[in-house]
């Protein structure tokens, strides 16, 4: 699968935060490391209720790294993550880098 080049689009907390597939005429984005992935072409697995909603409209990286898919885990924050869920954080990215366009990257709301 090929992808288009990485975008560093500003896109903002809350903006980021309404593209959770909760409305349909948005895009479906899940952040990793910052940076944005569009996955609304797969929305049986992204879309509302949908197995890895939970990770949509917003950073997951903990969540990710930890194989995890509790909300409380889908959080940008990764700074506690052993060695080897860092590896694994970084594999997800990997895998969603060959697979969803980077639109853009997360920055602070101010």
């Amino acid at each position: 699968m090929s992808t288009q080049p990485p975008q560093t689009t500003p896109i903002t907390v809350s903006e980021l935060a309404k593209h959770d597939g909760s409305d349909p005429s948005l895009p479906i984005y899940v952040a990793i490391k910052g940076d944005v992935f569009d996955v609304s072409k797969n929305t049986s697995s992204y879309g509302p209720g949908a197995g890895y909603s939970v990770f949509t409209g917003k950073d997951s990286s903990k969540a990710l790294g930890k194989s995890s898919l509790k909300p409380e885990d889908c959080i940008a924050d990764y700074s506690d993550l052993t060695e080897k869920e860092l590896e694994t954080l970084e594999q997800w990215h990997a895998f969603f880098s060959k697979r969803y366009n980077i639109v853009g990257k997360v920055v602070p709301d101010n």
